[in-house]
């Protein structure tokens, strides 16, 4: 069964690496300059069936594998173009699936389509200035009126928060409550009354992803813009998180595959003291340090992506992918730019944009040090 799985990947494969290298890599650094992706290049993605393919045939997907929506992400990644991998991951992978799984009928009629052909696209918004990871420390609220619910608060660090037009945002709804117990998510649409895109945040890495403040300001929603239930907000980010944290040990694990061919190729032609430094032996031993990290990484993600799939990932190994996955991530980009010399410096040098955009992994969608918290409890139990 996984054998015929890869046959239908390595097709699907061709049909990405040929959309990179005709609609990605010729507008990228245009992008980067500008700061932000054009709307409609989503719906080209759409139109080649690369967004959401998982999300099932009835809204529009092609109702497949989790591993169609990571061979999207990760191609992209491993071509060194992660800002846009990580914008589709919050689209495709997370924003889609909080709606496909906590949605009513109404609710997935109403976002899915235009997700899957890319016309609306999806933002998750979570964090706030000065809550950072701790999510029970949110100060959004949302309070009850005759006509249903009025938001207030701001978000900060929003991916796709400039192009997004469906806003999944989290606010507290019972401040009697602790944050776990009294947390409701809100579906927004980007053109509601009283709310505001903030301006595009200026990164040290990742250009081309627009992140975002956004405030609400009193903005009125209906029963019908509640997603899932109310004062369970919690529980849906709790069950939706190990995905989205795969999804980062995903591209984590690509981007790093990307850089060591990168390095490889270089290390053939840079000469030093009369020779290339591929016959150096610390160079060959860094690679091969580098090329078993990413193997290892390589067939974890293949296992945890079944058990995804099987609905069996646990929060636990969720959170060992992402930490060691982007804390390898990281490690070997880093080695891979010192390869370089003073040229992996250089903007011109595709290393030079790996090392940028990599830092952030460990940071978002839970630090390392908070999936290591997670995961050491979650080994030593009860004490």
């Amino acid at each position: 069964m996984r054998s015929e799985l890869q046959e239908e990947l390595n097709i699907f494969r061709e049909t990405v690496v040929r959309f990179i290298e005709n609609e990605i890599a010729p507008h990228y650094e245009e992008w980067e300059n500008n700061k932000i992706i054009p709307k409609a290049f989503y719906e080209k993605m759409g139109a080649e069936g690369l967004l959401c393919c998982d999300i099932p045939e009835e809204f529009g997907g092609f109702g497949v594998s989790v591993d169609f929506n990571m061979m999207v992400v990760e191609e992209i990644a491993k071509a060194g173009y992660f800002a846009l991998a990580c914008n589709l991951i919050v689209h495709s992978d997370i924003a889609a699936h909080y709606v496909l799984n906590m949605g009513t009928a109404k609710q997935k009629q109403k976002y899915l389509p235009g997700m899957i052909d890319g016309s609306c696209i999806g933002a998750i918004c979570m964090t706030e200035p000065g809550a950072g990871s701790d999510l029970q420390g949110m100060k959004t609220t949302a309070t009850r009126t005759d006509s249903g619910w009025s938001l207030s608060g701001s978000k900060t660090f929003i991916s796709n928060g400039q192009n997004a037009s469906c806003y999944i945002v989290a606010a507290r709804t019972n401040l009697d409550a602790p944050g776990s117990k009294g947390m409701t998510l809100f579906l927004v649409d980007g053109d509601k009354a009283g709310f505001t895109r903030g301006q595009n945040l200026h990164k040290m890495g990742q250009a081309a992803s627009d992140t975002s403040e956004l405030f609400f300001d009193n903005v009125e929603l209906t029963q019908a813009d509640v997603l899932g239930n109310v004062d369970e907000g919690f529980i849906g980010l709790m069950h939706e998180l190990p995905r989205e944290r795969l999804a980062c040990a995903c591209i984590g694990t690509a981007h790093a595959e990307g850089a060591l061919a990168l390095a490889v190729e270089y290390i053939k032609e840079r000469q030093a003291f009369g020779a290339p430094i591929a016959r150096l032996q610390d160079i060959r031993q860094k690679i091969a340090h580098m090329a078993t990290q990413t193997e290892l990484h390589r067939l974890m993600m293949e296992q945890y992506k079944l058990l995804l799939t099987e609905k069996k990932l646990t929060t636990v190994q969720a959170s060992m992918a992402k930490y060691s996955a982007c804390e390898m991530e990281c490690e070997v980009i880093d080695t891979a730019l010192q390869m370089f010399g003073g040229y992996g410096y250089m903007k011109e040098y595709p290393i030079s944009r790996f090392y940028v955009d990599a830092r952030v992994q460990r940071i978002y969608g839970g630090t390392s040090e908070i999936m290591k918290e997670i995961i050491g409890k979650g080994v030593i139990g009860k004490v």
